[in-house]
């Protein structure tokens, strides 16, 4: 297996990483590292020792005193050169740069110093080395308020603040998924080079923010799946989902219309296609036990007694939702959650799945790990 070490893994760009490596079964093998191990020669050379390729993540973007963005950035590679010398390391050595280098500020001109230094050690060594420039980069769990537009527009609409935009600027985008794929791509790469990641996306803050209005009102107001009408719509539509607080947000009752004929439940309004089928679950069976990357889920219970659950990938806390057919409700899956359904009732579970997306059995983006 391949060895692979991450620092800063706990960061939005580094925790998307080692999640997806963790699907790779008997490929890639993730080597623990802690960030004080940067302060501690003897631990900092036994993490390079154990790796084939290091990415390189850690940093910082911001900080009330702009001098320590260089300081840190700069000090952390210096390092990890340093490391690479003492250990002799022959391996390959990514690091997440940024087009901020284009610009004169403190923080690109941190990164541009770490990637000299990265390409210098290469040059002067059997080492390989690829320092990526990536653009602007948003998708689920980004931390709002630190380094991304859109997760701190998700984070107060979700939250009913009010978003407001200084400058309506037009912005380059890749989505965290396309940009692993990229990363990825490039382990094993012979070359060093300083490698441009092209953005997948160019939007104005304005279009960002007026699609995401749109989700909040039809999604979260209504209960509506909106018209995802492009790649672009569906990753902000994860995106803003992963937003969500699990802990009130579901499930949602519907709304059920009973008279003397019956009862008449509205199950979904689509704007967007997708697949819907329709399960029975015996008593004391579980469903489920998996978590998709991309797919957008409504589970709606209709009949019996059921539990859902969810739990982040990576983390330990359980959300259980009870559900229960005499009110029917639903309950919305987020990506990177694995999940579950669970007959706890004594008759039938009847379900009704609906996803974004037609099943490919080549390409079914469902990974099993238990609740």
């Amino acid at each position: 297996m391949i060895k692979i070490g991450v620092t800063g893994s706990n960061g939005f760009i580094g925790w998307h990483l080692c999640r997806t490596l963790e699907l790779y079964s008997g490929k890639f093998e993730l080597i623990e590292f802690k960030r004080e191990w940067f302060n501690e020669d003897i631990n900092l050379d036994l993490f390079v020792s154990k790796c084939n390729i290091i990415v390189h993540l850690a940093g910082i973007n911001r900080h009330c005193e702009e001098s320590a963005i260089y300081e840190t950035n700069v000090s952390l590679a210096e390092r990890l050169v340093k490391s690479f010398k003492r250990t002799e390391f022959k391996g390959q050595v990514i690091f997440s740069s940024s087009k901020q280098e284009e610009r004169s500020n403190i923080f690109g001109n941190s990164k541009k110093m770490a990637r000299e230094l990265f390409a210098n050690w290469a040059n002067l060594s059997t080492g390989k080395f690829q320092g990526l420039i990536i653009p602007n980069v948003f998708g689920a769990f980004c931390v709002p308020f630190y380094n991304s537009v859109v997760s701190t527009f998700c984070h107060q609409l979700i939250n009913n603040e009010v978003p407001k935009i200084e400058t309506d600027a037009t912005l380059n985008l890749i989505y965290i998924n396309d940009l692993i794929k990229k990363i990825i791509n490039i382990f094993d790469s012979d070359t060093n080079s300083k490698i441009t990641i092209e953005h997948t996306d160019t939007k104005k803050v304005s279009e960002i923010l007026n699609t995401l209005l749109n989700f909040k009102t039809k999604y979260l107001e209504n209960g509506q799946i909106p018209d995802l009408k492009n790649q672009f719509e569906i990753n902000l539509f994860n995106t803003f989902r992963s937003y969500l607080n699990l802990k009130i947000q579901f499930p949602i009752k519907y709304k059920n219309n009973i008279d003397v004929k019956g009862n008449f439940v509205e199950i979904i309004r689509l704007e967007s296609g997708g697949q819907v089928s329709f399960s029975t679950t015996s008593k004391g069976i579980t469903r489920g036990n998996h978590f998709h990357t991309r797919k957008i889920e409504r589970f709606s219970v209709i009949k019996g007694k059921a539990l859902i659950q969810l739990r982040k990938i990576g983390t330990s806390e359980i959300f259980d939702y009870f559900l229960y057919g005499e009110e029917p409700a639903y309950v919305d899956i987020p990506i990177w959650y694995t999940h579950n359904i669970k007959n706890i009732g004594e008759e039938e579970l009847y379900t009704i799945f609906w996803i974004n997306e037609f099943y490919d059995s080549n390409d079914s983006d469902t990974f099993f790990e238990n609740v």
